[in-house]
């Protein structure tokens, strides 16, 4: 074989390579056309690039500010794999699916997309307690709403905690 044929095979693998590419990719961006239809949000919106991801914070119920958090390359990875928890989440799969889906997000994209999985709203904790002016706190697992709060013992050895200058504690 010359190097003329040896160079036709090269690049004759080179553009199967592409195309093989090219169809993964599309089917990619066909299964995110389809979960966000099937959140009921417009289905273009996948292809559009930050708007696929203002789209996806209105589907898993995350705030806006999110979005600087996916942009910035040090926390991209972590937001975006809590975002895919998230998405999956509130598609009603488990914690193994988003594994499949950092891994092998080829595979598991078209799968949520086209498969049985069913909308089940919002799963972030923002959303569950009425969206994003929400005060943190106002949680009923705070252990600071309890009537043992340590804070406003008027027993307590440091003093009036509104007043740290109240001369108790002091050397």
């Amino acid at each position: 074989m010359n190097e003329y044929e040896a160079s036709g095979v090269a690049a004759g693998i080179g553009m199967g390579m592409v195309i093989l590419y090219l169809a993964i990719y599309a089917l990619m961006i066909i299964g995110m056309w389809k979960i966000f239809e099937k959140a009921g949000k417009p289905g273009w919106a996948a292809i559009v690039p930050i708007y696929n991801m203002i789209i996806l914070l209105e589907i898993i119920g995350k705030p806006m500010i999110w979005i600087l958090w996916l942009l910035i390359p040090c926390t991209t990875i972590i937001f975006g794999i809590w975002a895919l928890n998230l998405m999956n989440k509130s598609f009603g799969k488990t914690e193994g699916f988003t594994v499949g889906m950092i891994f092998f997000p080829y595979i598991f994209i078209p799968i949520l997309g086209f498969g049985d999985a069913k909308y089940l709203g919002p799963s972030a904790a923002e959303a569950q307690n009425g969206g994003f002016g929400n005060n943190a706190f106002n949680n009923p697992n705070n252990p600071f709403n309890n009537p043992n709060n340590p804070f406003n013992n008027p027993n307590n050895p440091f003093g009036n905690k509104q007043d740290p200058n109240d001369g108790q504690g002091n050397i």
